[in-house]
């Protein structure tokens, strides 16, 4: 077997090696449903540009996604649909001129969307986009007044306490509807035969702890010096200020495409006209990133070269591979660490910039997990050239900058976890307004630190987030995570942060671990969980194994035996007998964005961790033939 696992090994290091760009970098689809495609047909239409191909290609994709019972689906087992995807959908294909309401596929459509309850049950950023074009009523929670950006940092609620990504899409949001801004689209269809009958506000509108919330941040403004007039003109022009800050090189904001579309109509809320050089650039920045999907042209919703290539690097780094291919990746890795402060020096002000983003287009708004990645991929380089040494410690310094009060470590900010998340009537608001400590960042931060940072286990930040890893495991042995699929991405950075800090096999932790491992790995020898599960808080199996989430596996129970045993042994022949094989679940989401929502196919995915899982294996095999 381990013969065959060097055979597929080979076939991965050549594919990588043939996919490179010029510039070092992998350019592989960052793939998040329909929903961007969507809203940028929206955008499109609310700003009469002429785009027929983009439109096209894009209603196409919509269209070739839509299931028979006239639903669209965030991911392949979701019986019943989404109700905000579907109503989306059907919107974005009226207005693209494409599709007609008496095209069978639009009546499916509307019949679904109807039987679910209307646009009434739509989420919050679906009922938003339809508000700023004339479709529906601004949602009652956004009441929330634009004044409370002008809260200054000690007060009690403030804009500061939120997450960046929060802080990036509220702003502009708060802004539209201070305003009350709509945009009525030439031709567009009536949707108010499908309002439904849901009355506002829900009750979680009238809860004591959401009115004491309001009520503390309506407290706030009115203390503030000012008339009405001169503080909303003040909070306007700070939010305006806000985002033109914010802008990257290609005009988008952060370079998401949330952001950035919400932006875009939040400055015409201004008095920005749509053909302003601001508006302009921000949409040609989003409609770069477009990508060529399967089923069609697909608006990313952000790109993903920086990740890709620190993975792609590290990946094949340890697949024993060299020259000039890793040379060229970590020379574009270097490129793109961030030399300027971001929002993230808010709450940790002593610390210099040297962290790293995911896009290649980001360069103000680091996180920790591409930081770390691409730590590990320059980690030979900095033993050997003065430039990645360099690079090395300024993102060293920033990571360990970064750690949360708590012990652990979350994306893009230290200790931006506030408290009353749980009172804001959105349904999953920690994904929106929350950044807390992770067990796959503080799993993934530990074993970085303790196998390539070489800190000692009794390090004082590695013992603070090993407390926390420890406290978040689950009863039946499994850890959550924020940004994969879900409980075997989670269990994975634990174990692997865990065993790199010298807990043994026999250390209860890792035993409870791989005991929940091995029970859920299927007949196949893999393993697959089911995007249900962090709708559900507990694990759900898909039903059938995946490439991504086997590999996971097999690396976390490597971590949890010396030996190579029967269940590593089965999952890597499932890898073999897979890896060159396409299905539906090679397009399986394994990442997250926003539980419920918004799942994320990453299609480097199905190269990284085979390539890990396979050299793990054979590294062990080795080792084993020469005891």
């Amino acid at each position: 077997m381990k013969r065959e696992a060097e055979l597929e090994l080979l076939y991965l290091t050549e594919k990588l090696k043939n996919e490179q760009l010029p510039n070092g970098s992998w350019s592989y689809l960052f793939e998040t449903g329909i929903k961007t495609d969507c809203f940028m047909i929206v955008l499109i239409k609310a700003l009469r540009l002429y785009k027929p191909d983009l439109l096209n290609s894009l209603s196409e994709r919509i269209a070739r996604k839509q299931e028979r019972d006239g639903s669209w689906r965030l991911f392949h087992d979701q019986e019943e649909g989404d109700v905000s995807t579907a109503i989306e959908a059907y919107y974005a294909l009226l207005l693209s001129g494409y599709y007609e309401e008496t095209a069978p596929q639009m009546i499916a459509a509307k019949r679904y969307i109807i039987s679910k309850g209307g646009i009434r049950k739509a989420g919050l950023f679906t009922r938003i986009m339809l508000a700023l074009t004339s479709q529906a009523e601004w949602p009652s929670l956004l009441s929330v007044p634009i004044e409370a950006i002008l809260l200054p940092k000690n007060f009690p609620v403030n804009i500061y306490d939120l997450s960046v990504y929060g802080r990036a899409n509220l702003i502009p949001i708060l802004t539209a509807a201070a305003n009350k801004f709509k945009i009525k689209i030439e031709g567009s269809p009536d949707l108010t035969a499908m309002e439904g009958n849901r009355e506002e506000p829900l009750e979680t509108y009238r809860s004591s702890e959401w009115r004491g919330l309001f009520g503390m941040v309506g407290s706030g403004v009115q203390l503030m010096a000012g008339g009405p007039g001169r503080l909303r003109k003040d909070a306007l022009k700070k939010a305006e200020t806000y985002m033109l800050h914010r802008l990257e090189p290609d005009g988008t904001l952060y370079s998401y495409f949330s952001c950035t579309f919400l932006m875009i109509f939040a400055l015409m809320s201004l008095g920005y006209d749509r053909e302003h050089p601001v508006i302009t650039k921000a949409v040609q920045g989003l409609i770069n990133m477009a990508a060529v999907t399967p089923e069609g042209l697909h608006m990313q919703y952000t790109t993903a070269h920086v990740w890709n290539t620190s993975l792609l690097s590290y990946a094949l780094q340890e697949a024993g591979v060299s020259g000039s291919i890793i040379q060229k990746a970590n020379r574009y890795l270097r490129s793109k660490q961030h030399i300027q402060y971001g929002d993230w020096v808010i709450h940790n002000p002593k610390a210099a910039p040297g962290g790293w983003g995911f896009s290649d287009i980001n360069t103000m708004n680091p996180d920790i997990d591409d930081t770390t990645a691409s730590l590990r991929a320059i980690k030979i380089e900095a033993a050997e050239n003065f430039q990645s040494r360099e690079a090395w410690n300024k993102g060293l310094q920033w990571l360990l900058s970064m750690q949360n009060g708590d012990g652990g470590w979350a994306s893009f900010e230290r200790n931006a976890a506030p408290p009353y998340v749980h009172f804001v009537p959105i349904e999953k608001a920690e994904f929106i307004i929350s950044d807390e400590s992770s067990a796959d960042l503080t799993g993934r931060t530990i074993e970085f630190l303790c196998t390539f940072a070489n800190l000692n286990p009794e390090n004082s930040a590695v013992q603070k987030g090993i407390r926390w890893i420890l406290k978040h495991q689950e009863t039946d042995g499994s850890w959550n995570s924020r940004w994969g699929i879900c409980y075997i991405y989670g269990t994975w950075a634990a174990v692997t942060g865990l065993a790199a800090a010298g807990y043994s096999e026999d250390s209860p932790p890792i035993q409870r671990a791989k005991q929940w491992l091995e029970q859920h790995q299927n007949s196949d020898g893999g393993w697959g969980e089911s995007c249900k599960s962090d709708i559900m808080n507990h694990y759900v199996p898909l039903g059938t194994s995946t490439l991504t989430q086997t590999a996971w596996a097999i690396e976390a129970l490597l971590c949890c035996s010396k030996k190579i045993t029967p269940s590593v042994e089965r999952g890597i022949r499932y890898l073999i007998s897979h890896i060159r094989k396409t299905d539906w679940t090679s397009y399986y989401p394994k990442g997250q964005g926003f539980a419920g929502q918004f799942y994320i196919h990453y299609e480097s995915y199905d190269f990284v961790y085979p390539l890990l899982a396979l050299s793990r294996f054979i590294k062990r095999a080795n080792e084993g033939e020469s005891a």
